[in-house]
């Protein structure tokens, strides 16, 4: 029994051994393919939100329940139209209260001058009842502007971007009942890593796109950089203003590339054809390394310096673990570098 398992693992062994001779004597199939010639794109990554570059918020400086609506989602507004009324019947009944106290003050008052001129009364209680009649109509005017309160008007000229309540419903005080886009263009708010703020200006050029538009790039402009950053997200807001008046809605979330340098013509491979920084070629049917040098990186391409020219071939996907010098059965393929206006720019940080 125990020759029997003995022989057994060596015959274990030795298939083994021979599984391992086979892989390394057997061609790999790989496919290469020529490095081609196109732009290169040293840039900034971040993400960002279309939003109106002026955004107004109206809400309610008291509580109360929403009683109309004059406006809507989407409507053009012009400065001082209605948008919405508030409950206000006990403001107005204030009003009622204090406008009878300001015709009492004022009897008063003409009362007392009228006594006056008799000397039937003296100085002093004129005085008093002026005082009387100035603080009645102060009170009058208080309550007339919260009265005012209750109706909400627009405070320049925009759009309806956004309301959040319903009639009936109690709107608290402060709390924002419509989002109004001003009369300026819509822009770009992007949050940039503080390690490449440095290297951000405005005026930079940027590509934009968007999952809405998959087969879009856009362009803008760094406008501004905010000079306070955020401490725990550790990045800073860029304003990107937008060129040519793309479809962009706000709310649109965005794939921002600052552009910081753009060279043109440069020898560009596959990213997946770079490992470690070489480059997997194929010599007499056997593979070999190529150290090189890189430049920009992308998530389809890479830039590639030096170390390969125009009429070398590279294996596009070398296999996991794959030896100098062993053999390769190869096949040309497509280096899949497409131009940057179809695929997303190669970019570093």
């Amino acid at each position: 029994m125990r020759r029997s398992i003995a022989t057994i693992l060596v015959l274990g062994v030795v298939a083994a051994g021979g599984a391992v001779a086979w892989w390394k004597l057997s061609p790999a199939q790989v496919v290469v393919a020529k490095p081609v010639r196109g732009p290169a794109i040293e840039a900034v990554y971040a993400t960002g939100t279309v939003e109106p570059s002026l955004e107004i918020r109206i809400a309610p400086r008291a509580a109360a329940r929403l009683i109309e609506l004059k406006a809507d989602e989407g409507d053009d507004v012009k400065r001082g139209q209605l948008l919405a009324r508030l409950e206000d019947s006990d403001l107005r009944a204030a009003v009622a209260e204090a406008q009878a106290r300001v015709e009492y003050a004022n009897a008063q008052f003409e009362r007392t001058q009228a006594l006056h001129r008799q000397n039937l009364v003296a100085q002093d209680a004129v005085d008093r009842t002026r005082t009387d009649l100035g603080s009645a109509r102060a009170a009058l005017k208080g309550a007339r502007e919260k009265v005012q309160f209750m109706s909400l008007t627009a405070p320049a000229d925009g759009r309806i971007i956004r309301r959040d309540g319903e009639i009936g419903e109690l709107i608290p005080v402060n709390q924002v009942l419509f989002y109004m886009s001003g009369p300026a263009p819509l822009r770009i708010t992007a949050e940039v890593d503080e390690e490449d703020v440095p290297r951000v200006s405005p005026g930079l050029r940027v590509l934009i796109q968007t999952d809405a538009f998959p087969n879009r790039t856009f362009e803008g402009r760094v406008a501004q950089v905010t000079p306070r950053g955020d401490p725990v997200a550790r990045s800073y807001r860029v304003r990107i203003s937008l060129m040519n008046d793309p479809p962009l809605a706000i709310g649109m979330t965005t794939e921002t590339n600052i552009v910081l340098e753009e060279r043109q013509n440069v020898l560009l491979v596959p990213t997946t054809s770079v490992v470690n920084g070489k480059v997997w070629m194929v010599d007499d049917g056997r593979a070999q390394p190529r150290d090189v040098i890189t430049g920009v990186v992308g998530p389809e391409r890479t830039e590639i310096r030096s170390g390969l020219d125009d009429a070398d071939a590279v294996i596009l996907q070398p296999p996991e673990n794959i030896e100098a010098g062993r053999r390769v059965r190869s096949t040309t393929g497509t280096s899949q570098v497409r131009a940057a206006s179809v695929a997303p720019p190669a970019t570093n940080k």
